[in-house]
């Protein structure tokens, strides 16, 4: 008899025991819940901030090709009026082809200027 209370009283001990670490390991697994969800909001935040500047970037791409494109058309305009008359005289030595070069040139900037509005961000706001 006193073996078999020896048993239970070991018994006891490993049940309490036991009953410990499931309490531990419930623990445990609770707050790896919360850490997993506390890495996810982390996560979630350097991702937007991430996007954000990403964005901020492409704008200022996007403002700096705008303004390049701009200096470029006014340094043609500049140019232009400046050969006016030289190019006058070239058109009426060879009507045909400063017409076919008028008609390339105008395809070229419509293809450019096509391209460009279709990539604009600002169509989509």
């Amino acid at each position: 008899m006193a073996e078999r209370m020896k048993k239970n009283g070991t018994q006891k001990k490993m049940d309490a025991r036991l009953g410990v670490l499931r309490s531990d390991l419930e623990t445990l697994q609770s707050d790896m819940k919360g850490l997993a969800s506390d890495v996810e909001g982390v996560a979630d935040d350097r991702v937007h901030l991430a996007i954000r500047k990403a964005e901020n970037v492409a704008l200022r791409a996007y403002h700096l090709a705008e303004e390049s494109a701009t200096n470029v058309a006014d340094d043609v305009e500049a140019w232009a009026n400046g050969n006016v008359e030289s190019a006058r005289k070239s058109i009426r030595a060879q009507p045909i082809s400063a017409l076919a070069l008028s008609i390339g040139a105008g395809a070229l900037l419509g293809a450019i200027i096509g391209a460009v509005s279709r990539r604009s961000p600002c169509d989509s706001d």
